[in-house]
């Protein structure tokens, strides 16, 4: 982990690279709201950074069950590469860009407990939901756009 100087000079300075995995049920995708910035208070895929020397598998993992309390059975689905621009990112002041590798991970079993630090709760929408509910982030909706 970076302190937080470093980690500033570095949004400032660079395009973080980031995963998001989108649990799938059916035709239903899981999102959590978000707790922190950026996009607070909205909808949001369950994701995070990609660190220094860790494979984008590794990362996948550890984002698995930091944020799911799961661990992966098989490779999630790749989506494609999206690009997210904040205003309001994690540091003040300090716009921040993301290149966010998005996967779509499908699950059979019920999730136990899901972790409440990034997400204050959880919900199931199907496609058409997401797409048309102003509680999920644009940037989701990007994801899914004429996948309906």
């Amino acid at each position: 982990m970076l302190d937080s100087q470093t980690f500033r000079a570095l949004v400032e300075s660079a395009p973080l690279v980031s995963i998001d995995i989108f649990p799938r049920r059916g035709d239903q995708v899981l999102l959590g709201k978000r707790t922190n910035k950026p996009a607070q208070g909205y909808f949001f895929s369950i994701g995070g950074r990609i660190y220094k020397n860790e494979t984008i598998e590794s990362a996948m993992a550890r984002i698995a069950s930091n944020e799911l309390n799961m661990d992966l059975k098989s490779t999630p689905k790749f989506l494609g590469v999206f690009e997210h621009f904040y205003d309001d990112g994690v540091c003040e002041n300090v716009s921040t860009h993301y290149v966010n590798l998005t996967y779509e991970y499908k699950i059979e079993e019920a999730f136990a407990e899901l972790p409440v630090d990034q997400h204050s709760e959880y919900r199931w929408f199907s496609i058409e939901e997401l797409l048309n509910s102003n509680q999920v982030h644009s940037y989701v909706k990007d994801c899914y756009r004429g996948r309906v």
